[in-house]
């Protein structure tokens, strides 16, 4: 089974930077995709950022495109998502997410693993 923890989550201002962190444990599977999603209340979860296995390829939401970095250290088998100048809007409920299946995916149904969540709050 595989385990994944978010951190990093908060209440910060419009502008702010946040680091959000994901550690995966436990039975890998050499993972491919890891990827960043979030849901804000009422609304569906929506794709954020994905990084592959080598961390030589990402893609973003055009939402957070030249805001939000995501990358990846394999040796720790962590996932970061960098977020600067959050908005109010970016305001939600952050999810790690893991594939086994794919090297890169934006689409929910590609991941076969996920966190509990971390809240990030973006105050205007």
């Amino acid at each position: 089974q595989v385990q994944l923890v978010e951190s990093g989550g908060g209440l910060v201002q419009a502008g702010d930077s946040l680091r959000l962190s994901c550690a995966a444990s436990g039975r890998t599977f050499s993972p491919n995709a890891m990827g960043w999603f979030r849901q804000a209340p009422g609304k569906e979860r929506e794709f954020v950022a994905a990084i592959s296995r080598s961390g030589d390829l990402s893609d973003y939401a055009d939402s957070v495109k030249g805001r939000f970095t995501i990358s990846r250290d394999n040796a720790e088998n962590t996932v970061y998502l960098q977020m600067n100048s959050l908005k109010a809007e970016d305001t939600a409920v952050y999810y790690c997410a893991l594939s086994v299946r794919y090297g890169l995916a934006k689409y929910y149904h590609a991941y076969d693993y996920w966190g509990q969540g971390t809240q990030v709050t973006v105050s205007s």
